[in-house]
């Protein structure tokens, strides 16, 4: 028997729920959601706007235990109170073995787990103890490092490995050369006995190769392969024909001379 996927499914205790009428719940990939199994690797959930995506992860993370805002499970910390109550209709199944390590990484809010490990090590100083950002992070302070930089040093120095790692549109803080090493780096993870659910508008981080993709839209959710998602198509067809399409978006180029 194999120890992963740690989170092997979710599923929504549809005879609990108040009103399918009501938020989040009328929200067509929850409204129609029975159960959600995930990959042993790597787990993406898509969609437009206001799809559900982040609802979704939000409360899988909820769920688990962690904080709205992210972190590690230790950090309990919040600077807002807007959770939807989609995590308390849940339930889940899970392998007999736990994971050693467990990071939700939420781009929206990553600046406040930030500031919340900076002070909590300036309490920690007072002690006499280590850097605590210096020793997980591998830099001195996050907040001295771009958002990219500081989403890299979380995928490359804070995360150990045999983990569930719960991401929220990292790509938010990432070029595209990060993303492919961000990429790379998901990929070792991965061979260190991770597992990864990521909701994402990325094309490049969706090519994780045997990745499942799950589509959220207006009739619910459904797998899909990688060259299916609009992500891809939209995004080959631009750069395999850019001039004409951004003719077609703003019409004659502006004489700008």
């Amino acid at each position: 028997m194999e120890a992963k996927p740690y989170l092997q499914q979710i599923s929504l205790k549809r005879e609990s729920v108040p009103s399918f009428d009501a938020y989040p719940f009328h929200i067509p990939a929850i409204k129609n959601l029975e159960s959600m199994m995930f990959h042993r690797d790597v787990t993406f959930i898509i969609g437009e706007n206001g799809s559900g995506k982040s609802t979704l992860i939000e409360a899988i993370s909820l769920h688990l235990g962690f904080s709205i805002e992210g972190g590690s499970k230790s950090v309990q910390t919040q600077t807002h109170h807007n959770a939807s109550v989609l995590f308390d209709y849940l339930s889940s199944a899970k392998s007999y073995r736990k994971p050693s390590d467990y990071f939700f990484l939420r781009a929206e809010s990553f600046y406040n787990i930030a500031t919340y490990l900076e002070e909590l090590d300036k309490e920690e100083e007072n002690y006499g103890k280590g850097n605590y950002v210096k020793d997980n992070y591998g830099v001195k302070s996050l907040h001295e490092c771009s958002h990219g930089e500081s989403f890299m040093a979380t995928l490359t120095h804070r995360l150990s490995g045999n983990g569930l790692y719960i991401f929220d549109e990292p790509e938010a803080a990432l070029s595209p050369a990060r993303q492919l090493a961000a990429l790379s780096a998901i990929h070792e993870l991965v061979q260190a006995n991770s597992q990864f659910i990521i909701a994402t508008h990325s094309p490049i981080l969706l090519a994780y190769p045997n990745a499942v993709i799950y589509q959220l839209d207006g009739e619910g959710m459904h797998k899909v392969k990688y060259e299916e998602t609009e992500h891809f198509q939209i995004t080959q067809y631009f750069l395999n024909n850019h001039e004409a399409m951004t003719r077609t978006l703003m019409g004659d180029p502006l004489d700008l001379s």
